[in-house]
């Protein structure tokens, strides 16, 4: 007799553009990196199954663009996520600064369209930096304020920190919903 069961989750991933969210979903559904950035309009979703313990774990990314152009659509876009990832770049530049600081934005978002669900934190882009400078102080008072599950370090051109960071949602996800 088979009682495996099947669990479907959206999770939205966001963040500023050019902080490499289609990056880093690539990389974990497919093990892929492209240098080249092309810009997400609107939303796109990725779609990548996993088995937890003989279930069935169905997840829908959506990846959803950072510019300012597609607000209007977040209602839709947002609509009925389980989880949520917020990503900015360790930069060290207008954009890394930027994407940090709008992490408080990104989570204001969050709560209006889907209330309060699980979210993690990515710090992208640490192969650009020297990973023995970098201060976690303040990523972690982020992390204790706005109760984030968890944060990582990673890198969608190397593949540091990627596995582990999405595995961390899915598996608090299917622990969540397997004992609802």
């Amino acid at each position: 007799m088979n009682n495996s069961e099947e669990f479907r989750f959206k999770i939205v991933v966001i963040g500023d553009g050019a902080v490499g969210k289609t990056s880093l979903i690539k990389k974990f559904t497919k093990g892929t990196f492209e240098k080249d950035y092309v810009k997400t309009l609107g939303a796109q979703f990725s779609k990548y199954n996993k088995k937890i313990n003989g279930d069935m774990i169905r997840l829908i990314f959506w990846d959803i663009a950072g510019q300012d152009d597609f607000n209007f659509l977040h209602p839709l876009f947002y609509k009925e996520s389980k989880a949520a990832i917020i990503v900015y770049s360790l930069e060290e530049n207008e954009l890394g600064q930027n994407s940090f600081t709008h992490i408080q934005n990104w989570h204001e978002v969050l709560e209006k369209n889907c209330g309060n669900i699980p979210i993690v934190l990515f710090a992208n882009k640490v192969d650009l930096v020297d990973e023995n400078s970098l201060a976690t102080t303040e990523i972690l008072k982020l992390v204790n304020e706005f109760n984030f599950l968890n944060f990582f370090f990673t890198s969608a051109k190397t593949g540091q920190g990627v596995v582990d960071a999405f595995n961390e949602i899915i598996e608090r996800l299917y622990l969540k919903f397997k004992n609802f």
